[in-house]
């Protein structure tokens, strides 16, 4: 009895310190864990639940089981145009290979390290390889936008064959200037392409990265003046356009008007030498018929009126002894 007694408590005893070294471990929802034996991986736990464990030998490492998210800082990367802009992007991951991950990575901080190495690179090598319109667009329909500019049309004028020349070549220039470039990928495509290059590398880690996305693209100090500047040019070389129409239709109106004004001055000009030459006519038509009436008066008058005309103007008269005033003496001349 006693034998069994001293059993039973060696047992108890037994039990009792098998329990607090922790022969079990729990794996909660969405974990999963590595058990390391003497450094060596032996067995990797995914479902949720309680396990077993050798005491004291095992070591268990957890790891979250759940999709996790990867924030990058804004970097600062050449386009294909040489062209700095700043990517800011965000990811989602997942262990996807716990075995693996313990043996490139181990640790948690270790494997954020390893992404920020893992996309960024895959980043830099993508951005660097297009172009500028292809990392900030994603579809081509700012082309398909219909603009209307300020441009008279030919229903609205009277043009000639310059004037339509001119619309013609302003047009183009305006449609040169508004018409973007035309994108083959887009940044959707290119976050794909990014994906597929950084999961290459993520899974030696094993690491399955869900998604790459370009949550921002900024033009950096240098490119954003470019850009500016490209703008500012852009939109004198249509103030230009306009202002050169302007100048055109200006010197073509202002020379239609000449030619009317010369036009009509000189049909003035010609109806007015016609009616003065109607009117002398008329007058030495009645001079000559009031001559003929009485050929002395006509003489006495015309002296007169001679007289009242010049004589205020003599300032000294030398002599008088002139057939010219012979009627200042006698009425008869």
């Amino acid at each position: 009895m006693k034998k069994l007694s001293a059993i039973l408590t060696v047992v108890v005893v037994l039990v009792v310190f098998i329990v607090v070294l922790g022969p079990f471990y729990i794996v909660p929802e969405g974990r999963q864990a590595v058990i390391i034996r003497f450094g060596e991986l032996v067995t990797v736990t995914t479902e949720a639940g309680l396990h077993f464990k050798i005491p004291v030998v095992d070591q268990v490492v957890p790891y979250s089981a759940r999709i996790l998210s990867w924030d990058g800082d804004p970097r600062r990367m050449p386009t294909s145009e040489n062209q700095f802009i700043w990517v800011d992007t965000t990811a989602r991951w997942q262990i996807a290979d716990p075995n693996r991950f313990y043996q490139a990575v181990t640790s948690m901080e270790r494997a954020y390290s390893r992404l920020d190495d893992v996309i960024e690179s895959a980043l830099r090598t993508v951005i660097s390889a297009n172009s500028l319109e292809e990392a900030v667009r994603d579809t081509n329909v700012i082309n398909e936008i219909e603009r209307r500019q300020p441009m008279p049309s030919q229903a609205e004028l009277a043009v000639e064959e310059g004037d339509e020349r001119r619309l013609r070549e302003i047009s183009s220039l305006l449609a040169v200037v508004e018409d973007q470039p035309s994108i083959s990928i887009g940044r959707q495509m290119l976050s794909e392409v990014m994906l597929d290059r950084a999961n290459e590398t993520a899974r030696t880690l094993g690491i399955e990265i869900k998604d790459i996305v370009i949550r921002q693209i900024r033009y950096s100090a240098d490119l954003t003046e470019s850009v500016y500047e490209r703008m500012v040019s852009e939109r004198r070389q249509i103030a230009e356009a306009y202002r050169s129409y302007g100048q055109g239709r200006k010197q073509e109106l202002l020379g239609q008007r000449d030619n009317e004004q010369r036009s009509i001055l000189s049909e003035a000009y010609e109806r007015a030498e016609t009616i003065r030459g109607t009117a002398d006519a008329q007058a030495a038509a009645i001079y000559s018929a009031a001559y003929q009436q009485d050929a002395e008066f006509f003489s006495f008058w015309r002296a007169i009126e001679s007289y009242r005309r010049t004589m205020p103007q003599f300032r000294k008269t030398l002599s008088t002894d002139m057939e010219y005033f012979n009627f200042l003496y006698s009425e008869e001349g």
